[in-house]
């Protein structure tokens, strides 16, 4: 009897020993593999923390071609625009789950214009027709760009179209980070631009449509040339030629183009004065000779903006 009293008591304690361990393993929580990526950027410099659950090993792929295994890596970017980072976690069983984030490093105006350097198809750009909501209008070239016509200011969206030119608002225009550009003027062949410019060209016999001539534009025919370039200034004193005298445009963005190349508007002036701009939408000022007594002297200013071609 002794000897099972004491079995009895054995088991007993064995059972209480064991419960709680039981029921710690039944409690106990198991996260799945999972990754989280935060960030922070100072410059061109970006410092990452990768959040995990269940992982033992992290790979970044930094998006420029470099790429680290430490769980709080710290990269130094050589140019700045928008870089893909994606980190791989893995598991003690070699499972693996990866997340992926878009960065936007120091963004210069530059990089707003042509997505950066890991943009290989650069960004493209087209004639906004939303001119009412975006403050679009016909300007005089003087030094405050005053409005040519108060009635029209700012121009109703979709404004070229309502004269009879909606294919102004089709040609596309693509800037590369390497100084690169490409312009494509759609299935009608021909581009945006000043009556008088046309007719001086080549006594207008490029063009093909006439609808805006009472206030000075029309569509022409126009061949884009090839291994076309451009030229971005972020701050630059320009001066323009202008009916009013020389026009001064102080500390301002340019941008200017080889050859016969433009954007928007052609006429005898291609370099345009870039006001504002953003990763969606940008606005330019672009010169326009409209007076037969004054060849080639800016009288006016198309103040109109463009946006990205998704």
């Amino acid at each position: 009897m002794k000897k099972k009293l004491i079995f009895l008591t054995f088991i007993l304690s064995l059972v209480v020993l064991l419960l709680p361990s039981c029921a710690d393993e039944e409690t106990r929580p198991e996260f799945p593999l999972s990754a989280v990526i935060h960030n922070s950027i100072d410059g061109k410099q970006a410092a990452f923390v990768a959040l995990t659950h269940s992982a033992v090993s992290w790979e970044w792929d930094f998006g420029d071609g470099n790429t680290s295994t430490d769980k709080e890596p710290v990269h130094v970017y050589k140019d700045g625009g928008y870089y893909d980072v994606v980190l791989t976690a893995k598991d003690s069983q070699g499972n693996s789950v990866t997340e992926t984030i878009t960065i936007a490093v120091a963004v210069t105006p530059y990089v707003l214009l042509t997505g950066g350097s890991t943009a290989t198809k650069g960004k493209t750009w087209k004639l906004s027709s939303a001119h009412g909501t975006l403050g679009d209008y016909l300007a005089n070239a003087d030094a405050n760009l005053t409005t040519a016509d108060p009635k029209l200011t700012p121009l109703p969206d979709g404004a070229f179209g309502q004269i009879g030119m909606p294919d102004v608002y089709k040609d596309e225009y693509t800037f590369f980070f390497d100084g690169s550009y490409k312009h494509d003027v759609k299935e009608d062949g021909a581009a945006f631009g000043g009556l008088v410019y046309q007719i001086v060209l080549n006594n207008g016999k490029d063009i093909i449509n006439m609808n805006g001539k009472d206030f000075g534009l029309c569509i022409a025919k126009y061949t884009p040339e090839a291994n076309a370039t451009f030229t971005f200034v972020e701050k630059e004193d320009y001066v323009v030629p202008s009916v009013y005298g020389g026009v001064s445009f102080p500390n301002t963005m340019t941008l200017d183009f080889s050859g016969t190349e433009f954007i928007g508007f052609r006429d005898f002036q291609s370099k345009v004065v870039l006001r504002t701009i953003t990763d969606t939408r940008m606005q330019l000022v672009m010169f326009m000779a409209a007076s037969d007594k004054a060849i080639g002297v800016n009288t006016h200013a198309l103040i109109l903006s463009f946006e990205v071609v998704k």
